[in-house]
Formats: structure tokens, C-alpha cells, sequence
């Protein structure tokens, strides 16, 4: 019985560890309508983001402090980017802040999917 149950255990982990990379690697599926990796849509490119930001960590931490307008590198570097800005606090708060409330991800792995990109 023991053993039984030890398998079960084993193939509840790896489902569950599949399902978990699945969805770390989808975080940025929404974010694509305005994002494109090399080329500036609605909002700039992963690439310019990550220039901006330099890496994860510090785009995490602009996030988990509440993605001030004054925090944002690329729209501190653009007037362009700065007039949008109040577009991307709605999807801010819609898309990133309350899935993270929920339990949905972290700040840190969908800024580490923004540079996976």
C-alpha cells in the first residue's frame, strides 16, 4: 500500500510541476496584444523593456511597488511611452496586480517570462 501511494504522490508532483511551468511560461499571453518581442506596438518591445530594466529583479520590484509612473524606465526615457503610461496602469492593476493577489503567479516569474522573450 505504501508503495502504492508513494507512485501516486510521484505522479501528482511531476502533473503538477508540468502544469506550473505551463502556466509560467503563458504569463505573458495577454501582454502580447500590446507587446511584441522586437517591435514596438501598443506599448514598447520585450527587448526595449528589458534595456530599460536591465533584468527581472528590477522590473519585479518596479511591479511590487505599485508601478509608479516616475519607476517606469522606458516611459521615464520617452515622451512617447510616458503619455501611454495610464493606459498600462489599468492593465497594471486588471492584469498583473490582482492575478498576483490571487495567487496566479509571482512579480518575479512574469518578469521573468518578459525576459525569456
Amino acid at each position: 500500500m505504501k508503495k502504492v501511494l508513494l507512485i501516486a504522490a510521484a505522479i501528482s508532483a511531476v502533473s503538477f510541476a508540468g502544469l506550473s511551468t505551463a502556466t509560467a511560461g503563458d504569463l505573458t499571453k495577454k501582454c502580447k496584444s500590446c507587446h511584441a518581442t522586437d517591435k514596438d506596438k501598443v506599448g514598447p518591445s520585450f527587448k526595449k523593456i528589458q534595456a530599460a530594466y536591465g533584468d527581472a529583479a528590477t522590473l519585479a520590484a518596479v511591479w511590487e511597488s505599485g508601478f509608479a509612473v516616475d519607476d517606469r524606465k522606458v516611459a521615464a526615457g520617452d515622451a512617447k511611452w510616458k503619455k501611454k503610461a495610464k493606459v498600462m496602469s489599468g492593465q497594471y492593476k486588471n492584469l498583473i496586480k490582482k492575478k498576483v493577489a490571487k495567487g496566479k503567479f509571482t512579480y518575479k516569474e512574469l518578469a521573468d517570462a518578459v525576459f525569456a522573450k
